[in-house]
Order: C-alpha cells, then structure tokens, then sequence
C-alpha cells in the first residue's frame, strides 16, 4: 500500500494535520507550518473557484487584458468570486522599495541619487466617462524603472503625493509635458518639457494600455468603483515593475 503525503497548496509543506470536515463530509486539514498564512484546506473542492490554481489565473488574466465577465466565463466561475479574489488586501505599495533598497549604499547613510526621471500622467475611468481617474508615475530616464505611481484626480495633490514618494530617490531633474502643475510646485530649473525626453514613459503607457482593459482607448471595460480600478493598476505595476510577490 502506498500513502502519498498531503502538500499545503499555499507552502508545499507536508507538516499537515486532520482538522474535522466540511458541511459536506469533506476532509479538511490544517497546514502546522508557522510561517505559512492558510488556515485550512480541502484536497477536492466542488467549486472551482476555491481552487489554489484557479486563483492565480483570475489575478494573471485580470493582468492580461481580461474583464471580470471574460475571466468567469473562461474559468467557469462566479463574477462575485473573481471580485472578491481580486479585492483580497495585498499590501500594495505606491513606491519601488526593491529599487530603493538597492541604491542604499553599505557604509553611508545618504540614499544615491537618481539625476534624471520622467515623469507623465495617463487618463481613464471609473464607472462612466464622467468619471476620470488618472495614474501619475515617475521612472528612471537612464534604466526605465517605475519610481513610484499615485492613482488620483487630476488636480496639483496627485503632483504633490507624487513628490513625496520620489523625495527618497533625490530626483534632479524631471522631463515633463506641459501640465501646469509642473510650473506651479516644482521649481523651474528642475524640470524640462518636452516629448523628447519622455520616450520610455510613452512606451510604459502603450504597454499598460495593451495589458490592463481597463486602460484601453475606448474602451467600455470600466471599474465600477476606484478601489477595484486602483488595485488591478496597482497589482500590475507591483508585479511587473516592482518585482514584487503579489
């Protein structure tokens, strides 16, 4: 007789205990791994959508271009399920910690600065067209690496939040377009406008444009609340340009 080991679906740890059973007879176990965030689990589910395998595809299709109606229809689910996977809290950040750890030299305390950024904004929608929301992100001129985002409304406070989350990086010199907020709360010495030196921030945009369908040019794929909106944005651009496990 063979006995295969139970493996948790969230740690692959084998440290798995009994821990009664579902209203349906089912068997459930506990995963006695301290570090691993799965409370229990089921080896067969009858819902699809409880599947570890089927979460990961509802974030990944969300992150190419899928809507919720295209997601549930594909993997036979629930829209409510794809909904409640995707507004799960995962610890977003608005800033490229990864990036700024890196730049931290070992025997100073001063962060390294990075001269040069883009900086530019992309419009969207929430619910309707008379809704804007607008993501405003810096990158790194020389490697094209995301700084940090804000997801706001177009006023002069997205700009400001902005600033804040880019003090850390010492930012020199920003190559801007026109917006006037750019007149009105950096100094002018610090900031250039101009399409020229805006390329890579331009091709950042085509490619969130390409993956999200909420960012697609005329598009009828709205969010119907910011928060959603905010976090498949957010989910993307920590995963993607970040780095981060999410």
């Amino acid at each position: 007789m063979v006995f295969e080991p139970v493996h948790c679906p969230t740690c692959e740890s084998t440290n798995i205990v009994k821990h009664g059973k579902t209203a349906e007879g089912k068997q459930q176990y506990k995963c006695r791994n301290p570090e691993c965030t799965r409370h229990s689990f089921v080896q067969e589910y009858s819902y699809r959508g409880y599947l570890p395998t089927v979460k990961q595809q509802i974030c990944e299709m969300a992150l190419n271009g899928s809507g919720i109606r295209d997601t549930a229809r594909v993997l036979k689910i629930s829209p409510t399920t794809v909904l409640e996977e995707l507004k799960k809290d995962r610890h977003l950040e608005h800033v490229n910690r990864p990036l700024l750890e890196q730049l931290k030299p070992t025997s100073a305390i001063v962060v390294k600065h990075i001269k040069e950024a883009e900086a530019d904004e992309m419009g969207s929608f929430v619910h309707s067209k008379q809704q804007e929301r607008w993501l405003r992100h810096a990158i790194d001129h020389q490697t094209g690496y995301v700084l940090a985002y804000v997801l706001a409304d177009h006023t002069d406070q997205a700009l400001v939040e902005l600033k804040a989350l880019l003090e850390p990086f010492g930012v020199q010199t920003f190559y801007t377009d026109g917006w006037g907020a750019y007149a009105r709360l950096v100094d002018e010495d610090q900031y250039v406008v101009g399409k020229w030196n805006t390329q890579k921030i331009e091709r950042k945009h085509l490619t969130l444009r390409t993956r999200i369908k909420r960012l697609a040019r005329k598009t009828i794929c709205f969010s119907k609340s910011e928060w959603l909106h905010d976090i498949v944005i957010g989910l993307f651009i920590n995963r993607y340009e970040f780095g981060r496990a999410v």
